[in-house]
Parts: structure tokens; sequence; C-alpha cells
């Protein structure tokens, strides 16, 4: 049977991984509340459609951080891509180029960034640092990543430390005898203990320290994490070039809000003066006209690109993406929107149910 729909992806996925890989890709922190509210908070929003436009022609194509994709649906930063396939981010990256849209590379990327970038030269690339306490190391990744090609810089600022992941826990998941980290090993230890598991997450990263990042760097900073109006409004005090909402996919603190409830907040704060953007429970193109219409200017999607790949490799991603921009393509049309800038909060409303 074909797969016509991400969630068919998703159940298809499940029968391919072993158990505990699954759990590593599904699980959320705790009960799971956030990673679930996700998903159900974008069927608490209605759509309401304007009709007799014409429609025959209708333009998904935008820019995020001034070049141009496809449509307004690129993918998140997930590590560890070979669980699911060989080829890992490679097969990821060239299915980003194919699309014409833009891939987040992890931190926790299983492939070496070279191959990655090998793999699709011509591809947007934006790299994700989870920062390390050792000031040196990040300025090494930094200065890497700006000299093959990638062209911003994507800090996670909601993990001082990991949340508390059950499933993981009761699996005893050990990535690191799994996977050996190509880029990221500390140079004393290329011979002996992978990255991942010798080096922590700083958690004494706080907001002047952006200040150094921007020493370091031509590459626009973007702050992925970002919940509330403050901490928005504190990040255009600091100069950065953009924010994407998101809950860690509902991975680090459970019982915060989904990552569409936390949207409209953070695009107030901003004010236009930063682009924003949003991950977490993205699985319709209906969910992506929902995010537009809030204020997000782009999306970008974790775990059915995972799923995707666990299916079909880099034609399993392709597939994954045909269906979220066919889907938005459709929401677009269905709505009377002939092109991206044309969808604004008078599409949506707020179900009572």
């Amino acid at each position: 049977m074909p797969l016509v729909c991400l969630t068919d992806f998703q159940a298809h996925a499940r029968e391919h991984l072993s158990k505990s890989t699954w759990d590593f890709i599904e699980g959320g922190a705790d009960d799971c509340c956030t990673r679930d509210d996700n998903m159900a908070a974008f069927k608490k929003i209605r759509l309401r459609p304007r009709y007799l436009k014409d429609v025959s022609k209708v333009d998904m194509r935008t820019t995020i951080q001034g070049a141009e994709i496809s449509a307004p649906i690129c993918i998140a930063p997930t590590g560890f891509h070979r669980l699911a396939w060989p080829d890992g981010e490679m097969s990821t990256a060239r299915a980003a180029q194919a699309a014409s849209i833009c891939y987040i590379t992890s931190t926790y990327t299983s492939c070496s960034l070279e191959d990655i970038v090998a793999a699709a030269p011509r591809g947007l690339r934006w790299f994700q640092l989870y920062v390390h306490p050792d000031r040196q190391i990040n300025k090494q990744i930094i200065q890497k990543v700006e000299s093959l090609g990638f062209t911003a810089l994507v800090i996670t600022v909601d993990v001082p430390k990991v949340g508390n992941r059950r499933h993981d826990i009761t699996n005893q998941v050990d990535l690191a005898k799994k996977l050996l980290l190509n880029d990221l090993r500390s140079p004393e230890t290329v011979n002996s203990m992978p990255y991942f598991q010798m080096s922590p997450i700083d958690p004494s990263i706080c907001w002047e320290d952006l200040s150094w990042f921007q020493s370091m760097t031509r590459l626009p900073i973007i702050l992925k994490g970002i919940l509330t109006k403050e901490d928005a409004e504190l990040a255009v005090k600091h100069n950065v070039h953009g924010i994407i909402v998101s809950n860690h996919g509902g991975r680090q603190l459970d019982e915060v809000p989904a990552s569409i409830d936390a949207l409209t907040e953070v695009v107030a704060a901003v004010k236009g003066k930063v682009e924003v953007y949003l991950d977490g429970g993205i699985r319709t193109g209906n969910d992506v006209l929902k995010a537009l219409a809030l204020g997000a200017k782009c999306v970008f999607v974790g775990r059915p690109i995972l799923w995707g790949l666990a299916c079909k490799g880099e034609h399993g991603v392709k597939e994954v993406l045909d269906i979220l921009k066919s889907e938005f393509h459709t929401s677009m049309t269905l709505t009377g929107c002939r092109s991206v800038a044309e969808i604004n909060q008078d599409l949506i409303q707020f179900s009572r149910l």
C-alpha cells in the first residue's frame, strides 16, 4: 500500500526500527504531555477559508535569512540519523537539496560534516550548536561549519541539562557505543572515547555570552528553544537574527506550552525585528498554514524526517517533504491564498472544543 500521509510513515517506521531506537526517536520527557500537546494544539485551531479568488496559480516560495526556499517547510536538527538509515545525514541532506529547502544539521550528527556537504554541495544548510563548556572547542566547530558553507548558526538554548527521558533510561540507551561522532571529539580523545559520551553541554551559558559567539562568526545567529515573550525580547535586545519557537519536541521540560501556543506571544514580542520560526507537532499541510497564519516565517520538521529515513532513506525523506508540500499547496488553494504573503491571522480561529 502507498504511504499517503505522515502518520503512514510513522507506522511503517515503527515496524522497521528496534524498540530502543523507536523509543529514542519518539520519546518525550516525563509523562510526554508536551510532546502530545504539540500535535493536539493544532487541532484546536480552525481555518476560515475565503472563496471566489483566482487560485489557478499558487506560489509556496518564501525566504529565510534572505535565502529562497521552495516552501516554508524545512528540516529541524535531530541527531544520529544512522540509527534510522545507513547513510544517515547524507541521505537527509540530499533530500533537502532536491526539495530546495533548508536542513539544520545537528551537533550530534552521525556522519562527518565533510561527507554531509559533499553529499549535497548545493544545499541550504544551517548548523545547530549545543554549547560545549570548552570555549576553544566551540570556536573550532564554528570555524569549521563556516568554512564548509553553512550559512547560519542555530544555538539551542533549552538544554542546560538533558530532560528526563524515561524510555531511554529504561532501555539503557548508550548512543556512544552505537555511533562514533566523527567531527565532534576533542583532540586528546580522538582515539579513545566519543565526544558525545565525554562532553557535557554547558549549563552556565547566559545572555551575556552571545556577544562572544557573535565575535566568533559572521554567520547569523538564531536561538532555538524560546517559548516566552520575555526571552524573545531579550533575544532582540542581544541582536540575534532569528528565533525558533520550540520545546524540543517535548523532550526537555515537560508541561510547557505547545510550540504553536507559544508562537503568538513570541511573534508579538519581537515586533517584526527578527524572523520567527517554529518546530514541534507539524504533521500536515494545514499545520504549516496555521503556523504561518500565527506569524511563523517557516516551520521545521523533526520526527517525520526520521520516519521517512527509516522507511526508504533519501527517497523516504523526499516523500515526506513532498506530502507536506502537496498538502500545504492544497491548504493554500482551499483557503484562497495565492502566495505565502497572503497567509494571515484572519484565516484562523480557535475552536471552543
